[in-house]
């Protein structure tokens, strides 16, 4: 049995991967990893994603540099959840242009915007390509 067979991973093949700062803990971004992405990430050693938007894998950082070194891989106990601790090269690691892609917070009020934009995503990407 290879490791990535105790992987569950869901009706279109896909399992949920978070990547955490591994230095700080601070949850970085969510996004999804097919087999191959996955096996890709332990074999290159940085992070390679499935692009459910353009339907290709996509190594983190391709288009903006923000490429994610990875520490260490860790599987939850349900097996459908993967955990990335990375180096976030850059410091950005949304297309936003801030370090997380978790910068707003609820309040009554609704949603509020409680991180600065570290870099202009204009000055990151080429026009109409912001969503790494």
């Amino acid at each position: 049995m290879s490791w990535l067979d105790e992987v569950h991973w869901d009706k279109d093949g896909l399992v949920a991967a978070i990547a955490q700062d591994f230095r700080s803990g601070r949850v970085l971004m969510l996004a999804w990893m097919n087999r191959e992405a996955l096996s890709l990430t332990a074999e290159e050693g940085r992070a390679v994603y499935w692009s459910r938007s353009r339907n290709r894998l996509w190594r983190k950082g391709e288009e903006s540099g923000h490429v994610q070194t990875l520490h260490e891989l860790r599987l939850d106990c349900d097996g459908d959840a993967i955990i990335l601790q990375v180096e976030q090269l850059g410091g950005i690691a949304c297309h936003t242009g801030r370090e997380s892609c978790f910068y707003r917070r609820y309040t009554r009020a609704g949603w509020e915007t409680v991180e600065p934009v570290l870099k202009d995503p204009d000055a990151i990407y080429e026009k109409g390509h912001r969503h790494e």
